[in-house]
């Protein structure tokens, strides 16, 4: 019997899970409120939209996030498939048109036969198997209705997107194209500032006027999207160790590194419009024209988005979740995606994908997948769901992948990027020999 499941929310983790369950023969119902209602962070109708950065940070196997990607594609994601597609250059990470891949996303949901997409909000939670994905910034009536099964899921922190400027009306006078220690291709627009202008952008931007964020304080802010002026006032050079620090980066026009450095990154296959890298920021718009435009190549920079600041909503999900994103207290009901408490594109994939096979699994007989945390991707959920001695406890927070949620390798590695490595190949090896053993009959004959 085929059992249809329900997955509430196409971003990234529910398109993710969606797509895991079909191609394993399972009808499913995917349910999305756009673009009846829109979040005030989208913008597009499509699926799995990418509101904030369009970068799905490093693609290498020595950085955690890397490892979680090549799992992702070893384990048939559409996400990444689609993002691999429609990647533009950005060094050593992986960076892409966010339209034409939200586009290609949504064309190849919709096509599939065994899902069929539901529009409109979801204001309860649907009978039968669930798994909700429906983001951090899920309606008030749903997030009302999951607030009665998770009594512990009361907990929130806020985000902030950087702005975006045109590539022509940066002043290349005072700018030049290189990656950070010439890694990869010259794919990032660097911006320097000489002490004085830092210390002017500096002072400004600690008093610069805010836009009003209902229940907004500095301590709700999760650290991974840190907006700049709260990163600012917590101390004259935090930039210059963060989003604005110049090693790596010598002025071609000097051979000597800046005070600071504002790098631009790519947002479209055209090259046309730039991402300012690490600039979340929830300032009034006026605000942001006139305190960025103290950085000499963005003096005349013209604004297609400006940054803006929104209400992310997780669960406590030590509390709530098993390592299967499954509710403790009620099987039927998985959850997905940054609602969970994982923390980025790369990771909110991972937990659909990972969501998505399981459920399948369970409904098909089969055993569970039981990913380890030797892998990226069980690492995650593990961490997620408690059962590693990071996750778990009152301090709960969101959480990017990282190697230190990983099981450490138990013998020595000479040098942290050998180590890495050397963990991302133990990985990929489990993938592989996992990916063997379903190819060998256990896996749903149906698969296609």
């Amino acid at each position: 019997m085929n059992t249809p499941v329900t997955v509430v929310g196409a971003g990234l983790a529910g398109c993710e899970a969606a797509w895991q369950l079909a191609r394993r023969g399972l009808e499913v119902t995917l349910r999305e409120m756009k673009p009846e209602k829109r979040t005030p962070a989208h913008v597009s109708a499509d699926f799995a939209e990418l509101v904030c950065s369009n970068s799905l940070r490093s693609d290498e196997l020595s950085n955690a996030v890397g490892l979680l990607k090549e799992e992702l594609r070893q384990l048939d994601s559409l996400i990444m498939a689609c993002a691999d597609a429609h990647r533009v250059p950005a060094g050593g990470a992986l960076a892409v048109d966010r339209e034409a891949y939200a586009r290609m996303v949504t064309e190849r949901i919709r096509s599939e036969p065994r899902i069929t997409v539901v529009p409109g909000e979801v204001t309860e939670i649907p009978e039968g198997e669930v798994i909700i994905a429906s983001g951090p910034l899920t309606s008030d009536p749903l997030s009302d209705a999951i607030a009665r099964l998770c009594p512990d899921s009361d907990l929130h922190f806020y985000d902030a997107a950087a702005p975006i400027v045109t590539r022509e009306s940066i002043d290349f006078s005072s700018a030049w194209f290189a990656s950070r220690y010439d890694k990869g291709t010259a794919d990032y627009i660097n911006c320097p500032l000489t002490e004085t202008e830092y210390r002017t952008f500096w002072r400004a931007l600690c008093t610069a006027e805010e836009a009003p964020v209902h229940g907004f304080d500095d301590s709700g802010v999760f650290e991974g999207c840190m907006p700049v002026e709260v990163m600012a006032r917590r101390g004259e050079d935090t930039l210059r160790y963060g989003p604005m620090k110049p090693v790596g980066l010598p002025d071609p026009r000097t051979g000597e590194e800046p005070y600071a450095v504002v790098q631009l990154r790519r947002d479209n296959a055209e090259g046309t419009i730039y991402n300012i890298v690490g600039f979340q920021t929830h300032l009034r718009f006026p605000e942001q024209r006139r305190v960025f435009s103290l950085i000499p190549a963005l003096r005349s920079a013209e604004y297609v988005r400006y940054g803006k600041m929104h209400r992310n909503t997780y669960l406590n999900s030590p509390h709530l979740l098993d390592r299967y994103y499954r509710l403790r207290s009620l099987p039927r009901l998985r959850f997905a995606g940054q609602m969970t408490g994982v923390e980025g594109y790369v990771e909110s994939c991972a937990s659909g994908l990972l969501a998505g096979i399981e459920t399948a699994r369970a409904l098909l007989g089969l055993p569970p997948a039981d990913f380890p945390r030797e892998t990226a991707v069980g690492a995650l959920s593990l961490y997620v769901s408690g059962g590693t001695a990071a996750g778990g406890g009152a301090d709960f927070q969101p959480m990017n992948i990282n190697f230190g949620i990983i099981a450490p390798l138990g013998y020595r590695v000479r040098g942290k990027r050998e180590k890495n490595l050397e963990l991302s190949r133990r990985s990929l090896a489990w993938i592989s020999g996992w990916k063997k053993r379903e190819a060998g009959g256990t896996e749903d004959a149906d698969h296609h």
